[in-house]
């Protein structure tokens, strides 16, 4: 069963700050989208997009409560299995250069860094840079 958006909405809100948590309305507009992809459990959920032989990865948000306890890998390798699933050959990301443990997921999942997107993420006036990141999910999944 998928959960309401305004359930996943307060997760990602739980999770995030900057950028900015999607409201339920965003989430909902995902969701019926037929790209879409969710991977979810109670501590946190996972979309993606996945269409012509891509997938997208669009969050990954997991409870600060729930941190450290491998959530998010779980969520990362069920949502790479749906992209999969979906004949998608290749999933992208931007992740924040400084976020060093989505980073360390990421790669432990298979990503490398495709590119760097300079000031993607908005934090007020600050700006981020963001690494693209790729994996190619025709490779054995680990």
């Amino acid at each position: 069963m998928i959960p309401a958006p305004e359930a996943l909405a307060a997760l990602h809100a739980a999770a995030f700050t900057v950028p900015r948590p999607w409201s339920a309305e965003e989430i909902a507009a995902l969701l019926a989208d037929p790209l879409c992809l969710l991977a979810h459990r109670p501590e946190g959920f996972a979309l993606a997009r996945a269409v012509a032989g891509e997938a997208e990865l669009l969050t990954i948000a997991v409870h600060p409560d729930a941190r450290g306890r491998g959530v998010g890998t779980a969520l990362l390798a069920e949502l790479l299995g749906l992209a999969r699933d979906r004949a998608a050959e290749r999933m992208f990301l931007e992740v924040a250069a400084s976020n060093e443990s989505a980073i360390r997921l990421y790669q432990a999942a298979g990503f490398t860094r495709i590119g760097l997107r300079r000031g993607y993420f908005a934090d007020g006036a600050a700006r981020t840079d963001a690494l693209v990141l790729s994996c190619d999910l025709a490779a054995p999944a680990s």
